[in-house]
């Protein structure tokens, strides 16, 4: 068996997948240092120009639309801060990756920075994951909801996302994220902890991703289903708000899962490497996985646009809904996404 020599200072991000194949050594040492240093650079300016304008564009217009918005405008608003705590991280993050991965600002700052990232990814998707099921319960079963989903209960369930979010992203906090005092900020951990650091990122990956993933596919699958059986919808609008649920899946699949995909293969392969073994796909996982970080940034960057544009389009969709109430019909025709804020369609 070939022995590898890996860079004990390599980052993180480093390479990562199934030992299927053993390579010689000289195609299994290389170091992919050069990708991430132009990669990500690259991606990190990008995200933080398109995040900038989009999140200070998204926070324009949910002050514009805040009465007409109902109870999901306190999720986009969380959506948006946890957004902009991530943005201001970037330029540090930038600087470290044009420099060729030396870190200047210290090892706390480090640690905040990277915590801000996961909290900011995990609090993204718990809130993208909230306003899918608010549009479920505003579409599918709008007369039992009526009256019990306010912005006291909105506001409470965003304290809890983010502490649950704090608690699940605090672990990665007490992981090395530099070797024996060098200038290097770990996007995961350093090589002696990748066995610990991988169970408690597939954990993570559970508990902070699969399970919301979930539930957000399953909300949204429902809600397309309803809304395809609904006659009361013009069948333009109908197909609109069926068209825009599904790039809101597709977004949500394409920018999340590679990440945790790549990032625990990532993961595993520095695992095979301490035991001198690897695989001859290990530059692409290590590629896919810088790409991944990029594409989970981007998503970040623009969901607040989407989901106000989102919200726009089932305002108009839903007032066309008809509800035929049962004790007298008092309420006549009447916008589900209203009605279920405790208000009538004009």
């Amino acid at each position: 068996m070939p022995r590898v020599l890996m860079d004990p200072l390599k980052d993180s991000s480093s390479t990562g997948s199934f030992p299927a194949e053993k390579m010689n050594l000289t195609n299994c040492s290389s170091n992919y240092g050069d990708i991430e240093n132009k990669l990500l650079p690259a991606l990190y300016t990008i995200t933080f120009i398109i995040g900038f304008v989009g999140n200070a564009w998204g926070l324009k217009l949910l002050l514009q639309k805040w009465q007409k918005l109902g109870n999901i405008n306190v999720f986009v608003l969380n959506l948006g801060l946890a957004n902009v705590l991530y943005l201001f991280t970037i330029p540090f993050l930038m600087v470290y990756y044009f420099s060729g991965r030396k870190w200047i600002f210290g090892d706390i700052f480090c640690k905040m920075t990277r915590f801000c990232f996961n909290v900011n990814l995990y609090c993204s998707i718990g809130f993208l994951t909230c306003i899918s099921v608010y549009r479920y319960l505003a579409i599918v079963h709008p007369l039992r909801m009526m009256g019990r989903l306010t912005v006291t209960h909105s506001v409470l369930i965003s304290v809890l996302v983010w502490l649950l979010v704090s608690v699940q992203s605090m672990p990665d906090i007490f992981f090395p994220k530099s070797v024996n005092g060098t200038e290097k900020c770990f996007h995961s951990t350093s090589r002696e902890k990748t066995e610990d650091y991988l169970t408690y990122s597939l954990v993570w990956t559970t508990t902070g991703f699969c399970i919301p993933l979930l539930v957000t596919l399953g909300c949204y699958g429902h809600v397309t289903f309803v809304l395809c059986r609904r006659n009361t919808i013009e069948k333009t609008l109908r197909q609109k708000c069926v068209k825009f649920l599904f790039i809101l899946i597709l977004l949500f699949s394409v920018c999340y899962i590679p990440y945790h995909v790549f990032r625990n293969l990532s993961l595993f392969s520095r695992i095979q490497s301490k035991q001198n073994i690897c695989v001859w796909w290990d530059k692409h996982v290590f590629t896919g996985h810088q790409i991944s970080r990029g594409l989970v940034c981007l998503n970040s960057a623009l969901n607040p646009l989407v989901y106000l544009q989102m919200t726009e389009m089932f305002q108009k969709g839903f007032c066309q809904v008809r509800i035929n109430d049962r004790r007298g019909g008092r309420w006549g025709k009447c916008s589900l996404y209203l009605r279920i804020h405790g208000s009538l369609c004009p």
